[in-house]
Parts: C-alpha cells; sequence; structure tokens
C-alpha cells in the first residue's frame, strides 16, 4: 500500500448522485452531467456517488466505471470533494471496483459488508482488509443501513475500526437516547454519518460529522444552509429538523411502509419534489418508480411546510 499522508477529517452535508433513467432503462448520461453541474453549484459540502439511491446493485461494469469518470472529472475540476461508492453485494465485484475507484483519487471510498450471506466479525475484519488494500491509500467509509444483512451496533464498529485503521466513516442509521450513549463510548474519534433528516440531532449529541443526505435529494442548497446553521443558530435547526421529520413520516414514508416502494424511490421522489434538477422518480427494472404527479401534488406543500429549505 502507498505511504500517504493522514487522512483528512469528512463531514458536512454530501448530496446523493442520483441516476435519471429513460424509459428504455439506459442512464442518460447528458442529464447526470447537467445534475453534477447543479450540485456543484449548490456549494454542497461534497458528492458521493452508487450510494442506495445512486442505484449501485443495478449497473453493468462499464456503466460504473463511466459515471465515476464523470464525477471524478467534473468535480475536481470545480474543486467539489466527491466520495466514490465502491458497493456491491458480491465482494469480487466490489474490490475490482474499489481498485478503479483509487485510480480517480477521491476523498473516500465508500463500502458494504458483502450480503448475500451476513458476515461474521472475522469475516468481516479480513474483508475490510482486503478492501483497504485495494483502495491503495484512500480511507474507506462503511454504508451499515438498516436494510443491511448485518446491522452493526456501535461496540461491533469500533471493533471494525480499531482493526482496519483505513476505516475512518461509518453511514449509519441512528437510534433513541441509549445509542447515541452507546456511540459516544465507543465510536468517538469516527467520522460518523446520520440520516440527513436527523443530522441536527446527530450535532446535537456530539456524533455526526454530517450526513450523506436526503435532505440533500429533496434541496441541496437548502440542506447546505441548513448545515451550516447549525454551527451557530443549533435551536432553530433543530426546530427545521422536526418540520422535516414531520414532512417525511406523513408525506414520504408512507410510500415505503404502505406501498412497499424502495428508499432510492422514495430519494428519487424527494429530488423530484425539490423540482431543482433532471433526475425524475424512474428507477432501473425491476424496482417501481413513484409516479411524477405524487411529486407534483407534493411541491406545495414542501414549499410550505418547510420553507426554509427553498430560499
Amino acid at each position: 500500500m502507498n505511504a500517504k499522508t493522514p487522512h483528512p477529517a469528512i463531514g458536512g452535508n454530501w448530496a446523493s448522485l442520483l441516476l435519471p433513467i429513460a424509459a428504455d432503462d439506459s442512464i442518460e448520461f447528458d442529464k447526470l452531467g447537467e445534475e453534477i453541474g447543479i450540485l456543484i453549484d449548490a456549494g454542497v459540502d461534497g458528492i458521493y456517488s452508487n450510494g442506495t439511491a445512486g442505484e449501485f446493485h443495478n449497473q453493468t461494469e462499464e456503466e460504473f466505471d463511466r459515471i465515476q469518470a464523470m464525477l471524478a472529472e467534473r468535480s475536481k475540476a470545480s474543486s467539489t470533494p466527491f466520495v466514490i461508492g465502491a458497493c456491491q453485494p458480491d465482494p469480487r465485484i466490489m474490490l475490482d471496483r474499489l481498485r478503479r475507484a483509487a485510480v480517480l483519487d477521491p476523498r473516500a471510498i465508500q463500502v458494504i459488508l458483502p450480503d448475500w450471506w451476513p458476515l461474521t466479525d472475522a469475516e468481516a475484519v479480513d474483508f475490510l482488509k482486503r478492501a483497504a488494500e485495494a483502495a491503495d491509500g484512500i480511507a474507506l467509509i462503511l454504508y451499515n443501513p438498516p436494510h443491511a444483512k448485518r446491522v452493526l451496533a456501535p461496540k461491533e464498529l469500533s471493533m471494525l475500526c480499531a482493526a482496519v485503521p483505513e476505516l475512518i466513516g461509518i453511514k449509519l442509521a441512528d437510534g433513541d437516547a441509549s445509542w447515541y450513549a452507546e456511540a459516544r463510548r465507543h465510536l468517538s474519534g469516527i467520522s460518523l454519518f446520520v440520516p440527513g433528516h436527523h443530522l441536527a440531532t446527530g450535532i446535537k449529541e456530539g456524533i455526526a460529522a454530517g450526513s450523506f443526505s436526503n435532505v440533500a435529494c429533496l434541496s441541496p442548497r437548502g440542506a447546505q444552509a441548513w448545515t451550516v446553521s447549525m454551527r451557530n443558530e443549533l435551536d432553530a435547526a433543530l426546530d427545521l429538523e422536526r418540520r422535516i421529520c414531520m414532512f417525511m413520516d406523513t408525506h414520504i414514508v408512507p410510500f415505503r411502509q404502505q406501498f412497499g416502494y424502495s428508499n432510492a424511490a422514495l430519494d428519487k421522489l424527494l429530488s423530484c419534489i425539490g423540482n431543482w434538477g433532471p433526475v425524475g422518480t424512474r428507477l432501473r427494472f425491476p424496482y417501481r418508480s413513484i409516479d411524477t404527479e405524487e411529486a407534483v401534488r407534493l411541491r406545495h406543500i414542501a414549499r410550505s411546510e418547510l420553507p426554509d429549505l427553498f430560499p
């Protein structure tokens, strides 16, 4: 592994790169380039590719390479930090993605634990060590979402970070007061990325470094301004968080809980409600998409209930 300087701290409001999908299931790369430009102009703290909302599980390797090359080229030209998601359920494909992503010199590379069969602690350490070798000096961020085959507790995550120093950050779901207490006990010094709509609470609890943010799906500029406000106006930011959560619980979460739509479908719905770019609500087959008419219906509600996010 190359000897490099210590990994810089990473945090703030990171916007997801969502895939514009055509009716024939192809990726509309012209619109993707336009989207990257909009996110750069919004001044977000960084852009990340190939999270759940980026449909990393549903791409060819040629498409993966083209997406990352476009993000890297445009981000570097504007000095915008970027993180590449090398996530893939198959460990061999993920390691290959890691090697190719490392060449593009992102701020970090995001991985998941291979999840056809849940890994034991020892297997997770073995995989992450191999991932660190493949990343060749680029820092790793572990994505451990609530739908992972193994959702790791703070103590288990601490063990992984101790065993693999290249693992500098974790994207995860937060929890109640006892979870935050456990996170403070075991994960001090690790950059934790909580759900976007809980970021102010994560800051208040002394845990969150930032978010790979669903709020940025709704409004990149608004999410950035909200994140900045947490430094000096935390009480106001917490009030906005309460209203964001109420909007999500009332208008967005039911699409998953009642109708079974995926989290990626919800994130694309948010982007279409925000109407800031050319993404649309369409997901790749076989995943079902939420009708665009729902986004149009919710636009005035979002602006009425969350005017702070739409300056």
